[in-house]
């Protein structure tokens, strides 16, 4: 597959129940690796419902942040092969085999790639009293004070938003310090109470913070501006030429899930991603439905393994 530039804690957060139903039949766990509020969990809860009107069964989102999503994918990876437990996945799980070595499970041989969900750009975010006006504002002040400025990224050093903020850094030559929150929600509730300078998140993220005045994009890090952002300039057409880096989501399942069991999944998800009410509620929010097979997206998984784990390895990144 051409590789493709895509697109991220409560136990029982959301509940769908099939309609016209009378029993309760076995529960599908969906786990999102970031805490409510986030991109992930967002996405999570909108395809929670229709997923559970097609297979008649509950669909419970189980929010297990903690360590940029592996503490998730860890529980995941245990689990038992039958169907009934379900990953939503973010682009940083590409990056954390290089980002933590000791890891309790293999990032691609311990799980069963079920289908590529969507994609979202990262989105640079300042409060909307904020004095930096545009990213050059905000790059010639961290030039201008290096190591001062601060900047919030959800879920720890194995998001794609945490390795976007490095790779900026990088390509333009400042230094900025990291705080790492536990979901791209807490980071935007700190910068909005002024105790961080800039944020890193998803457009899907950021959207409705945006939409309100709360917050003031400063650019998006994909090739070409977002759709639901049309303003909003892109990293390389303002102060880095060719800076390219865009968050997508997955579900996997374990591995040993029956094929008959994925193929099932794959293809429910596939008719939620074509469902008209479904597509406007992700292009609301800035996300870009994907879908397509399994194999397509264990490809996906492979090549930003790849990707990522170079960028980490050569950049000298650890755990935040």
């Amino acid at each position: 597959m051409k590789r493709r530039k895509v697109l991220a804690g409560v136990s029982a957060a959301f509940l769908a129940l099939p309609r016209g139903t009378g029993a309760q039949s076995r529960a599908i766990t969906l786990f999102v690796g970031f805490a409510p509020g986030g991109p992930a969990d967002t996405l999570a809860r909108i395809v929670a419902e229709p997923l559970a009107a097609r297979t008649g069964q509950p669909v419970v989102v189980q929010n297990k942040p903690g360590a940029g999503g592996t503490v998730a994918a860890a529980a995941v990876a245990k689990a038992d092969p039958d169907g009934a437990t379900l990953f939503l996945v973010s682009s940083g799980h590409a990056g954390a085999p290089a980002l933590f070595p000791n890891l309790p499970f293999d990032s691609q041989k311990d799980f069963a790639p079920v289908i590529a969900l969507a994609q979202s750009p990262i989105v640079i975010l300042v409060k909307a009293s904020s004095p930096y006006r545009t990213i050059a504002d905000l790059l010639a002040a961290a030039r201008a004070n290096p190591g001062k400025l601060n900047y919030g990224t959800g879920g720890g050093g194995a998001t794609l938003t945490a390795m976007a903020a490095v790779l900026l850094q990088r390509e333009l030559g400042f230094k900025a310090e990291a705080i790492n929150f536990r979901g791209s929600g807490p980071a935007n509730l700190a910068l909005m109470a002024g105790t961080i300078d800039f944020q890193f998140d998803t457009v899907s993220g950021a959207v409705g913070l945006l939409s309100g005045g709360t917050l003031r994009a400063l650019a998006v890090t994909s090739p070409a501006r977002s759709a639901v952002l049309p303003d909003v300039p892109t990293v390389a057409e303002t102060v880095r030429p060719g800076f390219d880096v865009t968050g997508w989501f997955g579900i996997l399942a374990p591995a040993g899930t029956p094929a008959a069991a994925i193929g099932e999944l794959n293809r429910n998800f596939n008719a939620i991603l074509t469902d008209d009410a479904t597509r406007k509620r992700l292009g609301g929010l800035g996300l870009d439905p994907i879908g397509g097979t399994s194999g397509q997206f264990a490809d996906l998984l492979a090549s930003e393994t790849v990707r990522w784990g170079g960028i980490i390895r050569e950049l000298g990144l650890k755990p935040g």
